[in-house]
């Protein structure tokens, strides 16, 4: 019998556990305490506690074949970008296909996680669960928590003077569901990441005003990039990752910055974000600078105080007879299960190594898997982070020492602060975190042995999307397909879009992308000579 893994939520990190626990020869037992896998993407139409929460409008902002399993494409049919119905489907297809659904409890709540007073020599673990007000406990071998982090709102009530005063309904965006509740109202929403912006938008067509109010602004980007490819397949690519990386910093800014505001110029809609080249999350909207070119949501910076209706703002601009406020202010990740000391083991900040495992904790026998935020898609990262975790609990891969963890979390630490400033989630760069993963089982690409062995694949891998397939092409886990569905994955692209065929589809050149690396050197000693 192989080690027994309890597993933590069925949502997308919790069947990419599963399923990499059975590659690797162990048992799992997942406790989902809905009734149904999909975690995040499980639509309910009022706020579950214990859960996370979206709203009726959710649709994706990576596209489908940057956010796939990475051996499990997306039927060609399929958008894009998709609604959370649409996403929830293919879930519960890869659930059934992959014959996860016989090893999760469901309706099952996960009460306690504690050590074993043998953990020191058997790294097991005691989980208590609770079905139907029956508690039961059981001892497991490994744990993996997949729970994900959009569950506990983040409401900053005590951060606004004034609030308690206000005489409107105020809401956290997670209690949002749709906009029929504020026709015709007086509305503003505090926050300008994803949520807060979609939910502005979509309320600028029913309610009288919108007004968004933000602390440091936000690059927006359209989910249509360059010659109408989704934005992902054309930004997400090793070649520029590789650029980046090898630019002086001053040089890599100046270029991100720039294209940034090549769709509209930030600063003449008060988006304009403080720090410019921090690389912050951006705003995927396609619509939020026309609503506030069509003058239905206006943007205001961060609220100083609150009357009994009315809001004033730190320019001394008034936003006066509010009927609601909602709070896109984001979440606070807790595993209340599980002691707080483990996952925050210094200084109460999450510290994780390669955000993953613990570091203090004596044995390598508890895994967080999907916690990590990047600008990349979260099922190929929790696939790859749940892989690499079943094979350190399945004893084929070994982590560094105590120190060596600490040492990596300080630098990293460092990395992210100077990269993306300060934030609770553990952010990093996609691709290159993507590679520190798939390199821990070997399952990194060799792109110099690709040139040499099979140069078409070898372009497209390194000038073409960085797509999951990627991760399955060669090592432990590879996926015999990976290849044809690099190769394919603009047809499946272009497929839904092209419903009305007038010509031959385009894809992009990767010709010309080889040409721009070519001038690139006297591209730099333009930009140095301008700066200078």
């Amino acid at each position: 019998m192989g080690k027994r893994v309890a597993i933590v939520g069925a949502g997308v990190s919790g069947l990419a556990s599963i399923r990499c626990c059975l590659e690797e020869g162990l048992e799992p037992t997942c406790f989902e305490r809905s009734n149904d896998v999909g975690g995040l993407w499980k639509f309910s139409d009022r706020a579950e506690e214990g859960r996370a929460s979206i709203y009726q409008s959710v649709f994706t902002n990576s596209s489908k074949e940057m956010m796939c399993f990475p051996d499990f494409p997306y039927p060609d049919d399929y958008p894009n970008y998709m609604h959370h119905s649409k996403l929830q489907e293919y879930i519960r297809i890869f659930a059934q296909k992959k014959n996860l659904l016989r090893y999760i409890q469901f309706e099952t709540l996960v009460s306690s996680i504690k050590k074993c007073p043998s953990f020191l020599v058997t790294g097991q673990w005691e989980v208590v669960s609770e079905k139907d007000g029956k508690q039961e406990s059981a001892i497991f071998d490994a744990v993996m928590i997949c729970s994900g982090h959009h569950v506990y709102p983040n409401l900053p009530t005590d951060s606004f003077p004034g609030l308690h005063q206000f005489q409107g309904q105020y809401l956290h965006s997670r209690d949002y569901k749709d906009p029929e509740a504020f026709r015709g109202k007086r509305v503003l929403v505090i926050g300008l990441g994803n949520s807060g912006s979609d939910i502005a938008v979509e309320l600028s067509r029913l309610a009288t005003q919108v007004i968004i109010s933000s602390r440091s602004g936000s690059w927006v980007m359209s989910r249509v990039w360059n010659d109408g490819y989704p934005w992902d397949m054309v930004y997400v690519t090793r070649f520029a990752s590789f650029l980046q990386n090898i630019l002086p910093s001053f040089v890599s800014d100046w270029l991100y910055v720039k294209k940034m505001n090549t769709w509209f110029k930030h600063e003449n809609y008060g988006l304009m974000p403080l720090n410019g080249p921090l690389r912050k999350e951006p705003v995927f909207n396609d619509e939020l600078p026309s609503r506030i070119l069509c003058g239905t949501v206006s943007i205001k910076p961060s609220v100083k105080e609150f009357t009994e209706t009315s809001a004033v703002f730190e320019d001394g601009t008034m936003f006066e007879a509010i009927d609601s406020i909602i709070f896109a202010t984001g979440y606070d990740y807790a595993y209340p299960f599980l002691d707080d000391s483990i996952i925050k083991s210094r200084n109460s900040e999450v510290t994780l190594f390669k955000g993953i495992f613990p570091p203090l904790i004596e044995k390598p026998t508890l895994a967080v898997i999907g916690l990590v935020q990047s600008l990349g898609a979260a099922i190929p990262t929790a696939d790859l982070q749940a892989r690499w975790a079943a094979k350190v609990f399945a004893n084929s891969c070994t982590l560094p020492t105590t120190s060596e963890m600490m040492d990596d979390i300080d630098e990293k630490m460092g990395k992210k602060l100077k990269w993306f400033g300060q934030s609770q989630t553990l952010q990093t760069d996609y691709i290159t975190y993507m590679d520190e993963l798939s390199s821990f089982i070997g399952a990194k690409p060799n792109i110099p042995w690709l040139f040499l062995t099979d140069p078409q694949l070898a372009l497209e891998v390194f000038f073409g999307p960085c797509s999951p397939y990627q991760f399955r092409l060669m090592g432990p886990g590879k996926w015999d397909g990976a290849r044809n569905a690099i190769l394919t994955q603009w047809d499946r692209t272009v497929k839904p879009t092209r419903t009305r065929a007038v010509s031959e589809a385009q894809r992009p050149q990767h010709f010309y992308t080889l040409l721009k690396m070519l001038s690139f050197p006297v591209l730099l000693l333009v930009i140095w000579l301008t700066l200078y």
